[in-house]
C-alpha cells in the first residue's frame, strides 16, 4: 500500500513538472517625451541626435526583436513641453476628430496602455480629455477622483487600472495567457500646480495608500502580474503624505512585480542612485522589485526583462534584469541609432506648422540673451522675463486697490544645463527674436500671477532661493563647489525691484521640502529697496507665475492664499507683449544680486563648454578647463 501511494505521489508530480512553464517577458517604457517626438530642437530651429522618440522608435523595434513576449508603456508628460505641443492646444486647437499628433505617432506603435502625468493637466481637462480620446491605446490613473464636494460619492477621474490578457510563448513554443495587471498614478501636487484648470473638478491622493488600496483587488481580481507606473520619482528620506515622489514607497507595497517610473528626467538604474536605499543597480532593482526609468524626451528606452514560471502553479517573477538603453553616446558624442522617417511622414503637417509659428519676429536685440551664468550672476534672459511680468502686472492693476503697492518679480533659470544636459541653456543670438525665442526663455505654459507679501516674506522667499548653493567653508579647501546640484534651477527665482547680496558661508535656511532647519541662518544679506533696507512690515506685489504661487517648490509662505492677482494669461504672452512693445531691445541684467566672495576660496562651478564664447561679457568669471564633454568648469573672480 505504502508503496503504491509513493508511486502515486512520483507520478503526479511528474505530471506537475511537465506542465511547468518558464516565461520570458520584456517590458518597454518611454516617458516625459513632452512633444520631442521628431529629433528637432524648436528652439535652436535644428535637428538633434541627443532626443526625440522618432529616436527611440528605433531602440523600441530593436527590443521587440530581440523577445518573443514584450509589452510597451508610456508614463505621460507627453502632450506638453515645446512649441508642437503648444501649436496644437493653443494655436490652431486640435479639431472634432482630429487626432493629436503625439498619437499619430504613438498609435503605429501598438503601446499596450499609457499614463497621465502632470504636465498632461497643463491645458485643462477638456484638452487633455480630447487628446486622449485619439489614442488607441487605453490609459491609467488611479489617484485622480472627481470632485463631488464632500467626499460621499467617491468616482474616479480616469480608468484607475486594467486587467490586460497577453498571450505569451513559453521557452518551449508554447502558448499561454497572461493576466496583466497595469495602475498609474501622478503627483497630487497637480492640484497646485493647476489649481486653476483643476480646482472644483477633481481631487489628487496619496500615491501609496492609492496602491495600497487597489493592489490588492487587482491580484483579487485575478492579476498574475502587476505593473505599476507612477508618475512620480525617487527619493532619499521619509515620504509624508501626498508625497511627489513617491517610488520609494511604492516599491514596498505587496504585489507590485514591477515599476515603470518617471517625471525626475532621471535614468534608473544609474550611478546616480548608487547611494539609495535597497537599491541593486547591477539588477536594477528598488527593494526587489525590477525597476526603470529612462531619463526624458525619449534619450533612452526602459527595458525590464522578467523570468516567470509557473512551477508552484501561479506564475511567478522568478529573475530579473531591469535597464535602460541611450539614442545618444554622451562621451564620444555620437548617435547610436537613426530617426525612425515614419515620424516625419506622420506629423510632417504639423512640424511645418510650428516651424512657421515658431519663426514668426516679434523684436530684435542688439545684444545676444544666453542662460549660461544664470545661477551664478544676474541674467539677461531672467531679466527680461521680470521686465516683462512688471509691465503686465502694472497694467493689470491699473485703478485697482493693488496700484499702491510696489511690484517686484520673481523669475528664474529654466534651462541650466545639469540633468538636461550641456546643451540645454538658452541661447539667442543678437538680431531677431522670434516666437522660438520667448518659448526659449519661457519653456513652461504658466499663467501669471502675483501675490501680496510683506518684506519679511520677501526676505525667506529669497532664502529659500538661496538654497541653490552649497555652503562653503572658508576654512576648508580652496576650490569649492558653488551650487547644490540636487536643487532645481526653476526655483532659483531671483526676485527683481530690491537689491541684496547672498552669503554662501551660511548653511541654507530652508531645506529642500521647504521646511526651516537653520533657524539662526541667513544668507540674504543687505536687503534693500529703493536704496534703503527694506521694511519688513511693507507690502509689495511679486509678480510670479501659477506654480510657484500655488505652493509648487515649497516656497515658505507661498501657498495659494496670497494671490491678489489671478490672470488666466500665459507668462510668456507677457513676454511676448513686452518684446512687442519695444521694437529694438537693448537689453541688460541691472545685477540686484550678486554672491558675497569668499576670501582664500575659489567658487567653482559647471556649465557648457560654448559658454566661454561669452566670458568677455563676464569679467568676473573664467574658465579653469573643458571637460570635453560639453561641459566647463568655471570659477568667479573677486
Amino acid at each position: 500500500m505504502q508503496k503504491t501511494l509513493l508511486a502515486f505521489a512520483v507520478s503526479v508530480a511528474l505530471v506537475g513538472n511537465s506542465h511547468a512553464a518558464e516565461v520570458r517577458l520584456r517590458i518597454l517604457e518611454t516617458t516625459d517625451i513632452h512633444m520631442n517626438l521628431l529629433n528637432y530642437d524648436y528652439y535652436q530651429d535644428r535637428s538633434t541626435d541627443e532626443y526625440g522618440l522618432a529616436k527611440t522608435i528605433s531602440l523600441i523595434k530593436a527590443a521587440r526583436s530581440e523577445s518573443k513576449n514584450s509589452l510597451l508603456f508610456d508614463n505621460g508628460d507627453l502632450l506638453q513641453g515645446n512649441p508642437l505641443g503648444d501649436l496644437v492646444a493653443k494655436i490652431k486647437p486640435l479639431k472634432a476628430g482630429e487626432t493629436h499628433p503625439a498619437y499619430k505617432v504613438m498609435n503605429t506603435l501598438q503601446y499596450d496602455a499609457g499614463n497621465i502625468g502632470n504636465h498632461e493637466f497643463n491645458y485643462g481637462l477638456p484638452f487633455l480629455k480630447q487628446s486622449l480620446a485619439t489614442a488607441r491605446f487605453p490609459y491609467v490613473n488611479a489617484n485622480v477622483y472627481l470632485d463631488d464636494k464632500d467626499g460621499k460619492n467617491e468616482r474616479h477621474a480616469f480608468t484607475p487600472y486594467l486587467l490586460l490578457d497577453r498571450k505569451v510563448v513559453d521557452e518551449t513554443g508554447q502558448s499561454h495567457t497572461l493576466k496583466v495587471g497595469v495602475i498609474g498614478f501622478v503627483p497630487p501636487q497637480i492640484m497646485s500646480w493647476d489649481k486653476a484648470n483643476l480646482e472644483g473638478k477633481v481631487v489628487a491622493k496619496d500615491i501609496i495608500k492609492t496602491a495600497q488600496r487597489y493592489v490588492p483587488e487587482m491580484r483579487a481580481k485575478g492579476a498574475q502580474l502587476i505593473i505599476a507606473i507612477p508618475h512620480s520619482g525617487f527619493e532619499k528620506g521619509e515620504l509624508g503624505d501626498l508625497a511627489e515622489n513617491a517610488v520609494a514607497g511604492l516599491a514596498n507595497v505587496p504585489g507590485v512585480d514591477a515599476i515603470l517610473f518617471g517625471h525626475a528626467h532621471a535614468e534608473f538604474p544609474s550611478k546616480a542612485f548608487a547611494s539609495h536605499p535597497k537599491v541593486n543597480l547591477e539588477q536594477g532593482t528598488i527593494n526587489g522589485i525590477p525597476s526603470v526609468m529612462p531619463g526624458r524626451w525619449g534619450d533612452h528606452l526602459g527595458v525590464i526583462d522578467l523570468k516567470l514560471d509557473n512551477q508552484s502553479g501561479p506564475w511567478k517573477v522568478v529573475d530579473s534584469k531591469a535597464s535602460i538603453r541611450p539614442i545618444f553616446d554622451r562621451a564620444n558624442k555620437k548617435p547610436l541609432v537613426d530617426a525612425d522617417p515614419a515620424v516625419a511622414q506622420l506629423i510632417g503637417h504639423e512640424h511645418a506648422d510650428t516651424l512657421s509659428y515658431v519663426r514668426g519676429k516679434v523684436s530684435e536685440s542688439s545684444a545676444p540673451i544666453y542662460s549660461y551664468f544664470a545661477q551664478v550672476a544676474d541674467d539677461s534672459s531672467v531679466q527680461v522675463v521680470s521686465n516683462a511680468q512688471i509691465a503686465f502686472v502694472r497694467t493689470a492693476v491699473q485703478g485697482t486697490a493693488y496700484e499702491k503697492y510696489p511690484i517686484l518679480s520673481a523669475a528664474a533659470p529654466f534651462k541650466a544645463g545639469g540633468r538636461q544636459g550641456w546643451s540645454y541653456y538658452t541661447d539667442i543670438p543678437a538680431g531677431n527674436i522670434a516666437i522660438k525665442n520667448v518659448a526659449d526663455l519661457y519653456i513652461y505654459p504658466n499663467t501669471l500671477k502675483a501675490v501680496l507679501l510683506n518684506g519679511a516674506e520677501v526676505r525667506e522667499w529669497l532664502e529659500m532661493s538661496a538654497g541653490q548653493f552649497n555652503q562653503i567653508d572658508p576654512k576648508g579647501a580652496a576650490e569649492q563647489s558653488l551650487i547644490n546640484d540636487n536643487f532645481r534651477s526653476y526655483n532659483f527665482d531671483t526676485i527683481d525691484g530690491v537689491n541684496y547680496d547672498i552669503d554662501v558661508t551660511q548653511p541654507a535656511r530652508y531645506a529642500l521640502d521647504g521646511k526651516l532647519q537653520n533657524v539662526e541662518a541667513h544668507r540674504i544679506h543687505n536687503l534693500s529697496f529703493n536704496g534703503k533696507p527694506i521694511d519688513e512690515q511693507a507690502r509689495f506685489l511679486v509678480v510670479t507665475n501659477n506654480y510657484r504661487a500655488f505652493g509648487g517648490g515649497n516656497f515658505p509662505g507661498v501657498n495659494g492664499s496670497k494671490v491678489v492677482v489671478d490672470s488666466p494669461d500665459e507668462n510668456r504672452e507677457a513676454v511676448v507683449q513686452y518684446l512687442t512693445s519695444i521694437p529694438k531691445l537693448n537689453l541688460s541684467a541691472d545685477k540686484n544680486w550678486r554672491i558675497l566672495p569668499v576670501a582664500g576660496v575659489k567658487l567653482r562651478f559647471l556649465s557648457a563648454t560654448a559658454a566661454s564664447k561669452y566670458l568677455s561679457n563676464h569679467p568676473g568669471i573664467r574658465q579653469v578647463k573643458d571637460n570635453g564633454d560639453g561641459s566647463a568648469l568655471y570659477e568667479l573672480v573677486n
